[in-house]
């Protein structure tokens, strides 16, 4: 199969204004994944899938990712001049990433027998904009796994033909895998009580009972 550079060249000769990034995965180093842009996440989906080469036919999983705020510090190698001589130093850089949350695809393909590629989708925040672009209607094994990250992380799909929560009822509010959900206090009861859930449950009331 083509690496993930070669398939990052292929899709943007084929599909005018794409945006493209390779993101490393440190930790396992054959899983690096593809950051594509919402605006032609679609027709990326359907390049990947309709490409003969790859015939990405099938979606394994569908994973959310919470990304919060953060201040990233890395270390670079600059040219400085130093006592008249020119040095190559070691500097530290200090940037912040923004907060946002992440929808990732893996990709197989079932009739070539090859993959995994993985693309990942990123909203422009964790507040007032969450969207995504569904990949429901390219792949259809998409649907209850964009249903489940749209109950858990509060990813809006636009263009999903079902999106509600698959989880949680409907009427239950916030999302319980986000980093800075807040468990509730309120509730007594579960199938197996334990003594955190109890200890939560006697606090929540002790006010009650002082009244």
């Amino acid at each position: 199969m083509e690496t993930l550079e070669q398939i990052k060249a292929r899709l943007e000769a084929a599909i005018p204004g794409v945006r493209l990034e390779v993101v490393v995965n440190g930790a396992v180093a054959t899983q690096s994944s593809l950051l594509v842009d919402s605006a032609h996440a679609v027709q990326v989906a359907r390049f990947l899938r309709d490409d003969q080469e790859l015939r990405l036919d099938y979606c394994s999983n569908v994973t959310g990712v919470d990304w919060l705020e953060a201040e990233l510090t890395e270390k670079v190698k600059m040219k400085r001049v130093v006592d008249g001589v020119e040095k190559e130093v070691e500097e530290t850089r200090t940037t912040r990433r923004p907060g946002h949350l992440e929808a990732v695809y893996h990709l197989y393909s079932m009739e070539k027998k090859h993959g995994p590629v993985i693309i990942r989708l990123r909203t422009e925040n964790r507040g007032d904009r969450p969207h995504l672009p569904s990949l429901t209607p390219v792949w259809r094994g998409c649907e209850f796994q964009e249903r489940e990250i749209f109950d858990l992380y509060g990813i809006v799909f636009d263009g999903h033909p079902d999106l509600r929560r698959i989880l949680m009822w409907d009427g239950f509010q916030d999302h319980p895998m986000r980093k800075d959900y807040v468990e509730p206090d309120d509730y007594e009861y579960e199938p197996t009580p334990h003594d955190a859930v109890l200890e939560r449950a006697r606090r929540h009331c002790e006010p009650e009972a002082k009244a």
